[in-house]
């Protein structure tokens, strides 16, 4: 069969997957703001500056060769054929077959991908490019330079994201004849990306954050979030995106894209609560960043399971996901590595939980297992370990070679462009250093050069700004 293949597409399919793409767009700023919100002051410009920058970076790429290498034919294996729609080439609606009356077409046939527009996938499947890479840069927060940064996310998205992309998102006689082998040939299932997209970008922040080094005067120094309300509402952004993440995963408006929006639902709110519980049991008090936490927390672990589990095991996911990785973020203490923003606790070991865990709930009237080839039910539900086999192969698949590959391509830019702002711009603020801004300027209101009295100060900024320069002070004596 060629590919592409043409045709009419389906309208309400198109519609809910323009809907769903858009949806997953605004999942980038609203990372954005989440990041933004964790850090201090002096780093909240750059923190939003390496997501939005992802955005202009992957774009690029995908549409001359990043979508050819996700979807075009399989090659050894590794990677489609990066010359099959290079500038999305044959995939453009002014390419198609012309109506022609005298022939018998009366209506002008497109390029599909199932049943919606093939631009209409490329632009979807873009969207995961773009938060992938972004959710890299909250484990090296405050200290990597801008431009490493955007050299790093384009190496790593070539080099990392779209050959994993074809491994895991190719379907056979989808998008082109033949797809990657984790979806056709392992039969592991991952609906929307835990391997792919949060395993991926959780290991290589890690990889990343270890060349990197660790924040002066970390972890002696609190690092504390300088505006929460951002925190919520960038997990409050992404919670409202992730239904086109995962729901649109479907790739129709059918049943499937109906039950994963439910599981979706059910995990995310159960894991906040999973996260608030353990802040409670543990510290004392349950926190506004441990919900927004739990909320990311809980939409990572159901991404890969949203088809495949039913209302239990929604629940299940969602309150394991809470607690494990509620226990997981305080790891980075225990093994040194300066993982700023909890990627790896998130991200990594939220992927991990929710990819095994298929293997374990994966309920025979879902989706994902209901007529499906080559998968199996889940161990609880009488299917053995032969799906739970799976599932880790998959993952660890991805997690060693996403890992390999950033370290070795994190080292090569250590030793030639440099990854590290000095000392002095670290100290000064990296916003500062790299961008020449800053997000607030609490010294001037009105006009030029007249200055806001310390007392109309809000007493949290004055707080803010206080510990920012007691950070100062203590990251100087230190070095």
């Amino acid at each position: 069969m060629a590919f592409p293949q043409l045709g009419q597409p389906d309208t309400g399919d198109t519609a809910w997957m323009l809907a769903s793409s858009a949806l997953v767009l605004l999942m980038t700023p609203g990372l954005a703001f989440f990041y933004g919100g964790m850090v201090r002051t002096r780093s909240v410009l750059n923190m939003i500056m390496m997501s939005i920058s992802a955005m202009g970076v992957v774009t690029v790429l995908w549409v001359l060769y990043g979508y050819s290498m996700s979807f075009g034919d399989d090659r050894g294996g590794v990677v489609g054929n990066p010359t099959d729609y290079w500038g999305l080439a044959k995939l453009i609606g002014g390419n198609a077959v012309k109506a022609d009356p005298s022939k018998g077409v009366t209506q002008v046939d497109i390029p599909l991908a199932g049943t919606m527009p093939a631009t209409v996938f490329v632009a979807f499947q873009l969207m995961f490019a773009i938060i992938t890479v972004a959710l890299i840069s909250g484990a090296v927060a405050d200290r990597l330079k801008f431009t490493a940064w955007l050299v790093f996310a384009g190496l790593w998205a070539t080099l990392v994201y779209f050959p994993v992309a074809h491994w895991v998102f190719a379907a056979d006689g989808f998008a082109s004849e033949h797809g990657g082998w984790i979806n056709n040939k392992l039969h592991a299932i991952d609906f929307a990306g835990g391997t792919a997209v949060h395993i991926n970008s959780g290991v290589a922040g890690l990889a990343l954050a270890i060349v990197l080094g660790k924040r002066r005067g970390w972890p002696t120094t609190l690092f504390r979030p300088h505006n929460l309300p951002f925190v919520m509402l960038g997990a409050g952004l992404l919670w409202f995106g992730w239904f086109g993440f995962n729901a649109g995963s479907a790739t129709s408006s059918n049943g499937s894209a109906g039950s994963t929006f439910m599981t979706t639902t059910i995990a995310t709110a159960t894991a906040m609560l999973g996260w608030l519980l353990t802040e409670r049991i543990r510290d004392g008090k349950p926190t506004t960043l441990g919900a927004a936490s739990g909320i990311v927390a809980g939409l990572v672990a159901i991404t890969p399971s949203c088809s495949s589990v039913n209302v239990l095991g929604a629940l299940v996911v969602g309150a394991v996901a809470g607690v494990v990785c509620a226990l997981a973020v305080g790891l980075k203490f225990k093994f040194g590595y300066d993982d700023s923003l909890d990627v790896v606790g998130v991200h990594m070991i939220g992927g991990l939980t929710g990819t095994l865990l298929v293997g374990l709930l994966a309920a025979p009237e879902s989706p994902a297992i209901n007529g499906v080839v080559g998968v199996s039910k889940g161990l609880f539900y009488g299917g053995g370990w032969s799906q739970l086999e799976r599932q880790a192969v998959g993952a660890f698949a991805v997690l060693f070679y996403s890992g390999i590959v950033t370290l070795i391509l994190a080292l090569i830019l250590k030793y030639t462009i440099g990854l590290r702002v000095g000392a002095e711009e670290e100290s000064n603020g990296i916003d500062e250093s790299e961008h020449a801004e800053s997000g607030y300027d609490f010294g001037t209101i009105g006009g030029q050069g007249s200055v806001l009295p310390a007392a109309r100060i809000p007493v949290d900024d004055r707080n803010g700004l206080e510990e920012d320069r007691v950070g100062d002070k203590v990251e100087a004596e230190q070095a």
